[in-house]
């Protein structure tokens, strides 16, 4: 089990920013504002899958969990008060949010299904954020022309996903979880998150005016298959999760903690 640390971000987040915020880059500003918009209500249902998860473990099992599932609890809770607070400035440009009701009219369908089911759609979507999180660490340059303050909220959101990215996996295989469920999600999850970010990015954008100009699809064509491109870069680590001997540990590397290490004066441990 992983001690997690319940970080608070010392930046400040109530000074408006600019449209494209980054880098001047219409295309992943508007990329970024969509993932943006999903975690407050993704974050609050990784939260609720894996608390019932841990209930739903024998009496025996729980003290192995208690503290990771604490720190994680603490940890998502946290990055969804954080990017609530930056999604109020997105509504205060005039982009609108659909991301956010879809998924929860989606969720909705879940009400009374299995843990395990909750546990294994949390899995799938922490492998996304896991294999994002990575990229962005090891491409932070990609976010150069930021904000500082921004550009710290999105690597430390980063460096936190790496560290907690077993968490509902381990619990999902605790409770008895089989392989066959959990591909069978993530393929459902991948259709779900590629088609979700597809369809809010292009609505920002569309709400920006910049979907039709020639640079957005430029910028598009370079950040996601370029030599470092997003979706070049994470075919493979996306692949492996549908190995039967998979799990998020093999897939470490210490960029999370070296960006921790290097930005202690960016936040403070709660309860520190």
């Amino acid at each position: 089990m992983t001690d997690l640390v319940v970080r608070r971000l010392l930046i400040d987040l109530e000074t408006p920013f600019d449209r494209h915020w980054c880098g001047g880059d219409a295309f992943r500003s508007a990329l970024f504002n969509a993932l943006s918009m999903s975690f407050p209500v993704g974050e609050q249902f990784f939260i609720d899958s894996v608390r019932n998860g841990f209930k739903a473990l024998p009496p025996e099992q729980q003290q192995r969990f208690k503290a990771e599932v604490q720190g994680f609890v603490g940890q998502e809770a946290t990055h969804r008060r954080v990017h609530a607070l930056f999604n109020a400035h997105l509504d205060k440009q005039g982009l609108v949010n659909d991301w956010a009701p879809r998924a929860q009219k989606r969720l909705k369908l879940l009400e009374g299904a299995d843990a395990r089911h909750w546990l294994a759609i949390t899995a799938a979507n922490e492998h996304f954020t896991a294999i994002f999180a990575e990229w962005m660490l090891q491409n932070h340059d990609w976010l150069d022309g930021s904000e500082a303050r921004l550009k710290t909220m999105w690597l430390w959101h980063s460096a936190e996903e790496s560290e907690h990215k077993s968490t509902a996996f381990d619990l999902y295989q605790a409770l008895g979880g089989t392989h066959e469920w959990r591909i069978t999600w993530f393929r459902r999850v991948t259709l779900i998150f590629l088609g979700d970010t597809l369809r809010q990015t292009i609505n920002n954008l569309r709400h920006d005016g910049t979907l039709w100009k020639w640079r957005t699809w430029k910028s598009a064509a370079s950040y996601l298959f370029g030599k470092r491109g997003l979706v070049r870069q994470s075919y493979r680590p996306w692949r492996e999760y549908l190995r039967p001997d998979f799990h998020p540990s093999q897939q470490e590397s210490d960029l999370s903690r070296r960006w921790l290490e290097d930005n202690m004066n960016a936040y403070t441990p709660v309860g520190a």
